[in-house]
């Protein structure tokens, strides 16, 4: 059999399967919020200054968390636990993908099976996770920034599988 004739359908397919938000998100405050690279990482709002935004992240397995501002800035909040950006990327991650998905990717069990962003943040802080490197800060700020590209588009009816993550009720212009 040839390489060709072998390839699934969803290899010949020019669309990937579409996971829908476990709830509704507002996008003001975590524009972007990712599972990716064994990170939850994404982008979140600075709370007092409407130009910033910080990247921040977590590793599974180790809850070894970063935040610092898109041009790599620490954050002052982040000093030995998580700051609020942390903990607001956590909540919308539980929003996005619902409590469950986000702990078993972060290897995160609860120890009486109650999973919402609160609980999540205490267990892992309860660990005492250190403060990691920020070197995924980069990636991930220009990741979002590709996803805000789409938003200069013009409205179509074909599927943007990249813009999964982004409610649909905010594509239209």
């Amino acid at each position: 059999m040839h390489r060709r004739d072998a390839l699934t359908v969803w290899e010949r397919a020019s669309v990937v399967r579409v996971v829908s938000p476990a709830r509704p998100r507002k996008l003001a405050k975590v524009p972007f919020v990712e599972l990716a690279d064994g990170r939850l990482q994404g982008v979140v709002s600075s709370g007092s200054d409407i130009g910033r935004v910080y990247v921040s992240s977590i590793a599974a397995g180790t809850y070894a968390f970063a935040c610092s501002t898109n041009n790599n800035r620490p954050c002052g909040g982040a000093r030995g636990t998580f700051c609020n950006h942390i903990r607001a990327l956590v909540g919308e991650a539980v929003l996005q993908y619902g409590a469950g998905r986000v702990a078993r990717y972060l290897k995160a069990e609860t120890p009486d099976g109650e999973l919402d962003g609160p609980g999540l943040v205490s267990m892992m802080t309860a660990t005492r996770p250190a403060q990691g490197d920020t070197s995924a800060a980069a990636p991930v700020f220009s990741r979002f920034l590709r996803h805000l590209a789409y938003l200069e588009l013009e409205p179509v009816t074909a599927p943007l599988p990249e813009m999964h993550w982004f409610p649909p009720t905010r594509m239209v212009a």
